[in-house]
C-alpha cells in the first residue's frame, strides 16, 4: 500500500484527546480503504476541498434504507475509497453489547468493509464506514444471519434510541428500553423502506435531565414524568444541609418554576407549580425522589438547523401513560406522523410544518386539545380565527 505524508493530520494528533486520526492510522496498517481514506483526507485538509460525490442510489435486496451511498471524485487518485458506502446497523436498546457480538460485528467489518466505524452515530446506529457495493450483500448476509439488522436512513422512521432507562438508572420513570424495543418493531416497514417526506426520529429518555438528548434533536421525544407529588424524606434533606450542603443557593434558587421554599429546617415543595425538571431529584438524591404515578410527557418538533434553523421540542402532551403494550402512544405517534406526511413538502421535517400550519391546526389534526402547558406567554396580536366546529358547539 501507499504510505502517505500526513503533517496536517498529524496536528489532530496532538494535545490530550484521543484522535480520530489515530484510529484511522492504525486501521491503515491493514485496510487499502481505510489508508486511501487517510490519504484523501490529508488532501482536503490541504487543498481546502471536500471531494465526495453526493450519494447515489445503492442497498441491499428489498432495503430502501440503512445504506448510504458514497462515492469519491478521485477515483484513480485514491482507488482505495472509490465506493466507501456507509452501512448503518440498528443499535442495541440502551447501548449494550456483549464482547462476543462486538468482536462478531467487528470481525465482519475487517472483511468486508474498510475496518472504521462510529460508536454511534447521532440517531444511535453502529455506523461502519467504508464498504464497496459488491461487499454489502456478502456483509448484510453475515450479520443478518446472525440475529442483526439495518438500522434506518433517508426520508422514513431513523432507529429510534433510548437511554438505559430502568435498567441501570434509578430516576427512569418508564420502561425506555421496552418502548424503544416496540418502536423499533413497530415501525420495520417505515425504517427500512423509507415513503415519508424526510426523516422522523423518535428518542426515549427516562426522566428530564434527557441523557440522549431528545428534546434538542428528535421529531418526537418521550420523556420520563410524573403527575403526583415528588417524594420526600425531610430527615435526609437535613442531613444534607448538616453535612454542607446551601440548599437554599443550590436547590431553592436553581428551581426554574420558583415552586420550592426553605426556613432553614423545612423544604417545602408547592407540586403543582413543579415542572418536573429533576433538578432538585438529582441534587439530593436520597432525600428527594419522583412521585409514583409515572408516565410521558411528548414532545414534537426539535431539529438541527438544516432548512429553517435549529428547533427545540414543543410539549404536545404533557402527560401520558406508556404501559406495555403502548397502545395509546402508538396510535398517538402514527397520527403525528399521518398529518405530517400529508402536510409536508419534500425535506420538510415536522417541526418546519408545524411553523408554517401553525400548532392549533396540528393539535386539532390529532385529537389533542391545547393545554396551558404548551404556552409560554400569551399571545400579543388580536386576531383570533374561529373554526366552523366552534360555533357548532
Amino acid at each position: 500500500m501507499k504510505k502517505y505524508e500526513t503533517p496536517l493530520l498529524d496536528e489532530l494528533e496532538k494535545g490530550p484527546w484521543p484522535s480520530f486520526v489515530t484510529e484511522i492510522k492504525r486501521a491503515a496498517e491493514k485496510s487499502e480503504m481505510a489508508n486511501d481514506e487517510l490519504g484523501q483526507l490529508e488532501k482536503s485538509y490541504a487543498t481546502k476541498r471536500g471531494y465526495w460525490k453526493h450519494g447515489g442510489i445503492v442497498g441491499v435486496l428489498g432495503y430502501g434504507g440503512g445504506v448510504i451511498g458514497r462515492y469519491h471524485n478521485l477515483p484513480e487518485e485514491f482507488p482505495g475509497v472509490a465506493h466507501f458506502h456507509t452501512v448503518r446497523i440498528n443499535q442495541t436498546s440502551g447501548f449494550y453489547y456483549d464482547t462476543k457480538s462486538l468482536r462478531m460485528i467487528m470481525g465482519l467489518w475487517d472483511t468486508y468493509g474498510s475496518g472504521l466505524t462510529n460508536m454511534h452515530g447521532s440517531t444511535g446506529d453502529m455506523v461502519m464506514l467504508g464498504c464497496r457495493t459488491e461487499a454489502l450483500e456478502p456483509f448484510f448476509a453475515e450479520v443478518s444471519s446472525r440475529g442483526w439488522d439495518l438500522g434506518g436512513s433517508g426520508s422514513g422512521m431513523r432507529t429510534p434510541s433510548c437511554c438505559l432507562g430502568q435498567s441501570r438508572c434509578e430516576w427512569a420513570n418508564i420502561d425506555t428500553m421496552g418502548i424503544t424495543h416496540h418502536m423499533t418493531h413497530h415501525f420495520q416497514d417505515e425504517m427500512h423502506r423509507p415513503m415519508w417526506p424526510y426523516k422522523f426520529k423518535i428518542k426515549v429518555a427516562g426522566c428530564a435531565v434527557d441523557c440522549v438528548a431528545a428534546i434538542a434533536r428528535a421529531d418526537c421525544s418521550i420523556i420520563g414524568t410524573w403527575r403526583d407529588e415528588i417524594q420526600q424524606d425531610d430527615a435526609e434533606v437535613a442531613n444534607y444541609a448538616k453535612d454542607g450542603m446551601d440548599i437554599q443557593a443550590e436547590i431553592v434558587d436553581m428551581c426554574p418554576s420558583g415552586c420550592m421554599s426553605y426556613d432553614g429546617k423545612k423544604l417545602a415543595i408547592n407540586n403543582k407549580e413543579c415542572t418536573r425538571c429533576m433538578h432538585c431529584i438529582t441534587k439530593m438524591t436520597k432525600a428527594l425522589a419522583p412521585g409514583k404515578d409515572k408516565g410521558a410527557t411528548i414532545l414534537i418538533g426539535s431539529k438541527a438547523p438544516i432548512v429553517v434553523g435549529s428547533l427545540l421540542s414543543w410539549v404536545i402532551k404533557p402527560f401520558i401513560k406508556v404501559d406495555a403494550p403502548f397502545e395509546e402512544i402508538t396510535e398517538l405517534i402514527e397520527n403525528i406522523i399521518e398529518w405530517w406526511d400529508d402536510e409536508a413538502k419534500p425535506r420538510e421535517r415536522i417541526g418546519e410544518v408545524i411553523e408554517i400550519k401553525g400548532m392549533r391546526s396540528f393539535l386539532d389534526a390529532i385529537g389533542i386539545k391545547p393545554q396551558p402547558q404548551q404556552i409560554s406567554s400569551p399571545r400579543k396580536d388580536p386576531f383570533f380565527f374561529w373554526a366552523d366546529e366552534d360555533f357548532e358547539k
